[in-house]
């Protein structure tokens, strides 16, 4: 599989591409599905849909992975809270965590009822090419304790950094529980057949530097270093977005670092080129106009020519992006001549 060669810095004929959010609105054809679902967490729930939706950017983008479509946060709804989607709102839970009593009432064992994903895993699996990778994710341990404390997504994360500041020891019991939650799912998901593994910290930028690396990243490390340990043959990519301030202080035992749009790659190149591949990160809102996008690539191609690097936008695909784009993008990455 290219997107695995890639992963792990071997020599690949071009460069390998996929998109965060690549199944989603912007496709009629998930539209069409998610109706028939009825809403968002019944496809989730549904392996039969949602490994339809997986397979569908294969299908139509021709990207070299499909990611497994699901979502973050089902894995602390199978530790114990109650999730809801509601339409302009997204998701929130009824019962947030406010006491130390409501940490110690989460199940340590939610992977034992998310068979609805690694059926996902299976189905998916059987039908994609055996030269197409298939991406399994969780979300990051603070992420997902920020949507655990906060209820829902949040702004200013003032509860989270409350007990962040207040009762750090009580934010670590939580971070522990939560991340041996994710490292138990990640190896279903890899027993399942996924190729490679993810973990979204799509909140780190919430924090300060010395908060993050001690209650975000050191945790991210935790989850890599299990799957190393367990499964060296399975990359593992981090995506902690908006941190841009501080590469210089990321380590840890993983494949591949994603970057986000607001980072400049050749920051990212410079500082952690040598250690890690990269992945990323076009705006994805250049993809609103063809020029904008293919210059874009462009520059991003010319500037990892030569080096270790997997396309990607630096963040997920928007609702009403113009799939043609999509489809264009895909089609000049692969057909990219690099100068060497």
């Amino acid at each position: 599989m290219i997107f695995i060669d890639a992963c792990f810095g071997k020599s690949t004929p071009y460069t390998p591409v996929w998109f965060m959010r690549q199944a989603g609105r912007y496709l009629s054809e998930y539209k069409e599905v998610r109706q028939k679902a009825g809403d968002f967490l019944s496809l989730c729930k549904n392996p039969t849909l949602a490994s339809a939706v997986t397979l569908q950017p294969i299908d139509i983008l021709n990207v070299d992975a499909a990611i497994l479509f699901s979502d973050i946060l089902v894995v602390p709804m199978e530790m114990g809270l109650e999730l809801g989607f509601f339409k302009g709102e997204g998701p929130k839970f009824a019962n947030p965590i406010q006491t130390s009593q409501d940490i110690a009432n989460l199940k340590e064992d939610s992977h034992l009822r998310l068979n609805y994903v690694y059926d996902t895993i299976s189905l998916t699996r059987e039908k994609l090419a055996n030269d197409k990778a298939l991406i399994g994710f969780c979300g990051a341990p603070w992420t997902l304790a920020t949507y655990m404390i906060e209820g829902e997504g949040s702004k200013t994360y003032a509860k989270s950094k409350k007990l962040l500041y207040s009762n750090p020891k009580l934010l670590h019991t939580l971070l522990e529980k939560i991340t041996n939650n994710l490292c138990l799912y990640l190896k279903e998901q890899i027993k399942a057949g996924v190729n490679a593994v993810m973990v979204f910290d799509s909140w780190a930028s919430a924090l300060e530097e010395e908060a993050y690396l001690e209650f975000g990243w050191e945790y991210n490390k935790k989850i890599a270093n299990f799957i190393k340990e367990q499964f060296p043959h399975i990359p593992t990519i981090l995506f902690p977005k908006g941190i841009s301030g501080y590469l210089n202080k990321i380590d840890g035992n993983f494949d591949v670092f994603g970057v986000d749009w607001s980072t400049p790659l050749e920051e990212a190149k410079n500082i952690l080129g040598k250690n890690y591949v990269l992945q990323g990160n076009l705006e994805p809102c250049r993809l609103y106009d063809e020029k904008s996008m293919l210059k874009g690539a462009k520059e991003i191609l010319d500037l990892m020519n030569g080096e270790r690097h997997i396309f990607n936008l630096g963040h997920g695909m928007l609702p009403d992006l113009p799939r043609e784009n999509a489809i264009k993008l895909v089609e000049f990455i692969h057909n990219y001549k690099q100068k060497h």
